[in-house]
């Protein structure tokens, strides 16, 4: 492969962001002429996260680039030099300046896929001494993204497909790669947009955000805009001086509202002017700074009904504290009857935003029938998936020189499935998911219609399928260094992550106690795994 900069990928992972175990064995295999020796990895996890039944694949589009720009430099050898032992054969380096990924195969189930447990997320084949150096990065590289995809769209599945979802836990990542990973992937996921402006600019990703309390504490109403004259949307007519019409309008909506015109905070009113000068047609309020109905509401009102005369729509209010439904409920109220007091129709509807530390439980409140949220900001929750901080991908050597290879441990859990292998799913008539098939790659591939019996993963009898279709998961994405196929965007692996989530059953969907799909060894998979532990399973 020849590499050549892509700030996309540059921003994925570099060679030695790997475990130094890596590169000792790297040295052992040279060291005991086996560097060229085919062989093949999968990588996979054990469980589910969060308590489910399912997760998404993710994280494929970079292990496509990481693959594409490995090379390691000059400095990256002679650092490995510096850690590896002294008396080192010199020709050991001169072998890993050589490197790349031009031997490198590589299948995997495409990003928005459902994953389940044992199922390979990639299959990656190639000289054993490359493929070795590849796991911890690609596993890096694989874990979070699927983690986070899989948390965003627990999240998604809770707001349902009308509320918006915005992604806002770049200061709470865990590190610069951690929050460009989170926002990316939970994009992905099902959010709509992401805070992250790097993100936006790197991946495509919608950006999206409001106003701070700081921009509000920050005035204290004493401030002259250098320029208070705002000319109406449709440039006819003369500019208005908007600071005088906001105050005009303060006094209307405070004596819709019972207030006394004292009561609602200069310096916030001032930030709301400001703000609306810089982007009248973008005009927002952060409500709760000092308090929602004293200063909030009647402060947003004055400054939207002054920008409604020159024809500008406020595009929305955020809370960001206390009882989100029960304000944003009471706030729809005020807009309402505001609306109907004023006639401008438009009030009525202006998004409602919320954000304060939500998680699954209070994203399930604020999006039960009859809430008035329109949009959701979620960070830490998000970012950091406290349920569960880290999917547990492994990377295992199921094949070396055509040969299979399985780890036997004492845990059963951690027992691998040898041989290379093919994945399929079976599904009903009605086109439900009935289990994931895993076999040789040599046996033929299952046909529909066709009865076939199956071992369950824990079953200790096979039971028989009928599958209407069949579906092959794993697609080849690198052949010997080179793309077979162009990545889809992130925009379609997110469609594709939506679609894939669909065809769940309700069952397997349920966030809560889900019933496990299932996953079945074919018989010859069954019978290998049988003959090399010695016994049944």
């Amino acid at each position: 492969m020849a590499a050549k900069w892509d700030p996309e990928g540059s921003a994925a992972s570099q060679p030695l962001l790997t475990d130094l175990y890596q590169a000792t064995m790297a040295l052992g295999y040279w060291r005991a002429g086996r560097a060229q020796v085919h062989a093949e990895f999968e990588l996979f996890f054990r469980r589910c996260p969060f308590g489910g039944a399912f997760a998404l694949a993710a994280g494929l589009r970079d292990c496509v680039r990481f693959l594409h720009d490995f090379r390691l430099r000059d400095a990256d050898v002679q650092f490995l030099a510096s850690v590896l032992p002294a008396d080192t054969d010199p020709a050991f380096f001169e072998h890993l300046r050589a490197l790349d990924c031009s031997g490198v195969t590589v299948r995997a189930l495409p990003e928005g896929s459902l994953a389940f447990p044992g199922v390979p997320l990639l299959q990656v084949s190639g000289p054993l001494l490359v493929v070795q150096l590849l796991e911890t990065p690609l596993l890096c590289l694989v874990s979070y993204a699927s983690l986070v995809a899989t948390n965003a769209a627990r999240l998604r599945l809770i707001a349902g497909p009308e509320k918006r979802l915005l992604e806002m836990g770049l200061r709470r990542a865990q590190g610069p790669n951690g929050g460009l990973t989170a926002s990316t992937y939970s994009y992905l996921g099902g959010f709509d947009s992401s805070s992250n402006v790097l993100a936006g600019q790197l991946r495509g990703i919608p950006v999206a955000g409001t106003l701070a309390h700081s921009f509000i504490t920050s005035f204290s109403g004493s401030e002259v805009p250098p320029d208070p004259i705002l000319a109406p949307v449709s440039s006819e007519g003369p500019g208005v001086d908007l600071a005088a019409n906001v105050q005009k309008w303060l006094e209307r909506v405070c004596a819709h509202l019972g207030l006394g015109v004292q009561e609602p905070h200069p310096g916030e009113r001032a930030a709301f002017v400001a703000y609306a000068l810089a982007f009248p047609q973008a005009f927002q309020g952060l409500l709760d700074s000092y308090s929602v109905w004293r200063s909030g509401v009647p402060n947003f009102l004055a400054v939207a009904l002054a920008l409604g005369e020159l024809g500008y729509r406020a595009v929305g209010v955020r809370l960001d504290s206390g009882d989100l439904l029960q304000l944003a409920q009471e706030v729809r109220g005020v807009f309402r009857t505001t609306a109907a007091h004023f006639q401008v129709p438009w009030l009525e509807s202006v998004p409602i935003a919320v954000s304060n530390n939500i998680d699954e439980e209070e994203l399930a409140r604020l999006v039960q029938e009859g809430s008035e949220v329109n949009v959701i900001g979620i960070g830490t929750s998000v970012v950091t998936c406290p349920q569960q901080p880290s999917l547990g991908c492994v990377y295992k050597l199921v094949s070396v020189g055509g040969q299979p290879r399985m780890k036997l441990t004492e845990d059963p859990e951690k027992q691998t499935l040898p041989g290379s292998k093919a994945a399929f799913r079976l599904l009903g008539s009605d086109g439900s998911l009935l289990l994931d098939l895993l076999q040789l790659a040599e046996e033929p591939p299952p046909k529909a219609g066709k009865e076939l019996r199956v071992w369950p993963r824990g079953a200790q009898e096979p039971r028989t399928v009928r599958p209407a279709q069949v579906e092959p998961l794993l697609r080849l994405w690198v052949h010997q260094g080179q793309p077979c196929e162009p990545l889809p965007s992130l925009a379609e692996s997110r469609a594709f992550a939506q679609l894939s989530l669909s065809r769940l059953s309700t069952e397997h969907r349920r966030l809560q106690s889900p019933t496990q799909y299932q996953v079945a060894l074919s018989e010859k998979l069954h019978d290998l795994v049988d003959s090399l532990r010695g016994g049944p399973l």
